[in-house]
């Protein structure tokens, strides 16, 4: 008997289905990469968003249903359980078949409570909290604390969503080396797409996933209000976007003399981000929504904006379009020097410089001629790196310090 082939046609069908029902879902849905997969027994995803697929299922599945499962697995990673569930397993050592298990219900139970209806019917056998009297609305760790999962119906045994919804590796999973997987920085993106479209027509998405939307990448930690009140002082100072102008002379002129008045322009900022090799995947991936914050702080405009990436050697002043689409060059040694020379040789000059850095740079031995902020990633005290008794420089007095994290 000949194996099933995979009805890709069928598959992507049902995705389309599911992007015309869930807008908002449509970024995270599309940037999902389809790998066939027989040993799998449904449909499953790894942290690296590659999503594994049994043509088998495919073929007894309707495209409505096959919709909602696509739904119900990029949920998963949007709400990253493999990193939470990992966190929990180690937290608690819970790990094997049995506790993985478990994990997966709860992360379903998570997400299965409001993804349905409007277009995308609740199929059957779909692991709810209700099965065992428990509320709805709670998160996956919430339900782990509460029940212990005994009572499910038996036909639940094989739910098996992937690394993806619990953080326990599969022996399909393609690994952070394997093809077609997303790097940490373009997962990142992705999110931040979403949460973005979210925020932007709130009507459009369920209180949970607004919800989701205003704590992924701005949960309430005091360092964040602190970086952006830091860039809304220096671009507010005196000094920064003065100039003057004759179109409107000053209203004190001398006798015989008439001299110019000091209009308020627009300031620029330019954010040096430290792209060496001691700069995680996550931190630059941190890096990129505090640019997007900058650009609010500077009223959304985008114009105003300009980034530089820095390791040993500096790059090109790159105008700002869209945070999620700057490409982040480096992975070397770190001189923010040449950052910082970088970004006083851009056109227009800026009146803010913002280094986003874990600290281990040299630091100008001047200050420059306008206000500056640093952004400090955390680091211990000392850092072993090739020299043991290497200690990172102070940040210089002239420069604004906010630690991140």
């Amino acid at each position: 008997m000949s194996a099933i082939a995979l009805d890709l046609d069928k598959l992507l069908s049902a995705r389309l289905h599911a992007v015309k029902v869930r807008p908002y879902l449509a970024a995270a849905l599309f940037a999902l990469r389809i790998v066939e997969d027989r040993a799998i027994p449904t449909m499953g995803v790894d942290p690296h968003w590659r999503c594994y697929v049994s043509p088998a299922f495919v073929a007894r599945m309707t495209v409505a249903d096959l919709a909602g499962v696509w739904v119900h697995e990029v949920s998963h990673l949007l709400r990253d359980h493999h990193g939470r569930g990992e966190r929990h397993a180690a937290e608690h050592e819970q790990h094997g078949p049995g506790h993985r298990w478990r994990r997966n219900i709860a992360a379903d139970f998570e997400i299965n409570d409001d993804i349905y209806g409007d277009g995308l019917p609740v199929p059957a056998g779909a692991a709810l909290p209700e099965m065992l009297g428990l509320d709805r609305g709670l998160l996956m760790e919430e339900y782990l604390h509460t029940s212990t999962m005994s009572g499910l119906p038996a036909e639940l045994g094989w739910l098996d969503c992937g690394s993806g919804a619990d953080g326990e590796a599969r022996p399909w999973d393609l690994g952070p080396g394997g093809a077609h997987g997303l790097s940490a920085q373009e997962r990142d993106a992705v999110r931040f797409r979403v949460a973005e479209g979210i925020k932007g027509r709130p009507g459009d998405a369920p209180e949970t996933w607004r919800r989701w939307a205003e704590d992924a990448f701005h949960p309430p930690q005091p360092w964040r209000k602190l970086l952006r009140a830091a860039v809304r002082s220096a671009v507010g100072g005196a000094g920064a976007g003065d100039d003057h102008t004759y179109r409107r002379p000053s209203r004190r002129p001398l006798p015989g003399v008439i001299l110019p008045s000091l209009r308020r322009t627009p300031p620029h900022v330019c954010v040096v981000i430290d792209t060496s090799g001691s700069v995680s995947d996550a931190e630059l991936g941190s890096a990129l929504l505090e640019v997007a914050a900058i650009t609010r702080a500077v009223g959304g405009r985008r114009d105003l904006v300009s980034v530089i990436s820095c390791d040993a050697a500096a790059g090109v002043a790159v105008p700002l379009c869209r945070a999620e689409n700057i490409e982040l060059l480096g992975g070397g040694g770190t001189d923010l020097r040449e950052g910082f020379a970088a970004a006083l040789r851009a056109r227009p000059r800026p009146d803010v410089i913002v280094a986003l850095t874990d600290g281990q740079t040299p630091w100008p031995s001047r200050r420059p001629p306008c206000r500056t902020v640093v952004g400090l990633f955390p680091r211990p005290a000392r850092v072993r790196e090739n020299d043991p008794d290497y200690r990172p420089e102070r940040p210089p007095e002239w420069a604004r310090v906010v630690r991140i994290g």
